[in-house]
């Protein structure tokens, strides 16, 4: 099992899809449906033995949540603001483009 590449609170974008958010939770391997998984076409389907992880996503029309494995991950560094409505419930932020969990202490 390999140590988690992007952490809790980090701002990312897919790899493929035109699309951002910011990491709420993470599984150390894949921990959706099998039907899910099928569903992604067999040519970009990832494997299950990564992390993957949850997103608050948006794109140009819509905010939702995404289940996104690591491989298509990656850095969002555009300092633009995040629209999600529902990052403000769990996170204050962001700082240093790091968004922080509600209460948590800075160190």
């Amino acid at each position: 099992m390999r140590k988690a590449k992007y952490q809790i609170g980090q701002v990312v974008r897919h790899r493929v899809y035109p699309f951002r958010g910011v990491i709420f939770d993470v599984d150390p391997i894949f921990n959706n449906t099998e039907d899910w998984w099928l569903s992604i076409p067999p040519e970009i389907r990832p494997s299950k033995d990564q992390p993957f992880y949850h997103l608050f996503a948006e794109n140009e029309e819509t905010e939702y949540v995404a289940y996104v494995s690591e491989q298509n991950l990656l850095p969002d560094e555009s300092g633009e603001p995040l629209r999600h409505p529902d990052i403000p419930e769990l996170f204050d932020g962001p700082e240093n483009g790091i968004y922080r969990f509600r209460g948590e202490q800075r160190h």
